[in-house]
């Protein structure tokens, strides 16, 4: 069994992989974990010893088939619990990621299984976010930033790319969640903020800054 210390380590490897595309160096993973790098050196050469990650000094660190499945685990538990706080027991979205970062260390298959089910078998989190099924899969995701949006066109909102909370009350406060309607009516040239039309009625000016956190897709067209 792995500790929760190795386990966070998996989960921050898999998830820096996925921007890099690639192997990832010390120093980032450091700052994910918010420790120092010779603390990370000692614990990569332990989940090496493990046979959980690929590590060669000066070259970075990859996730083992091994090491990614474990990751991945991790990653389904902790959604599945967001959304159970959140649809259950009516947790506000930016609420539940320190709680879920808890729960995703419970070591009982049979549990998760049955929370799934529970669920309704879900597909995205509260964020928006893919949830991988029991087989490590996840659902393809066609969604893309509110900063590439085309004048004139009905978007759908599908995810957040910030999960800090300060970010997702921002949101709230603006009226913006998951499924609501956006039309860009104009753009700013000098600091791409954007002029969009909420849920087709309240005008809102969007910060470029903001613009590139939010993750939508082409609403259909009966909209």
């Amino acid at each position: 069994m792995n500790s929760f210390t190795e386990e966070n380590y998996l989960k921050a490897i898999y998830k820096l992989m996925e921007q890099a595309e690639g192997p990832v160096n010390t120093n980032s993973i450091a700052e994910k974990v918010n420790t120092k790098a010779a603390t990370v050196t000692d614990m990569l050469k332990k989940l090496a010893a493990k046979k959980l990650v690929h590590y060669t000094k000066y070259k970075g660190v990859s996730l083992s088939p091994g090491g990614r499945k474990i990751a991945i685990s991790i990653i389904r538990k902790h959604r599945l619990w967001e959304l159970f706080l959140v649809e259950k027991l009516q947790f506000r979205w930016n609420e539940v990621h320190e709680i879920a970062e808890e729960l995703e260390h419970i070591q009982s298959p049979e549990l998760v299984e049955r929370l799934d089910k529970y669920l309704g078998h879900p597909k995205h989190d509260p964020h928006g976010d893919p949830i991988p099924d029991t087989h490590g899969r996840f659902v393809n995701s066609r969604s893309l930033l509110l900063e590439s949006a085309e004048k004139g066109k009905k978007y759908i909102m599908t995810g957040v790319v910030d999960h800090k909370d300060l970010f997702l009350q921002h949101l709230d406060e603006q009226g913006f969640h998951l499924g609501c309607s956006i039309q860009v009516t104009g753009f700013t040239e000098y600091d791409r903020s954007l002029h969009i039309k909420l849920n087709r009625g309240k005008q809102l000016y969007v910060s470029n800054s903001v613009a590139k956190n939010i993750l939508i897709s082409e609403a259909p067209k009966h909209e």
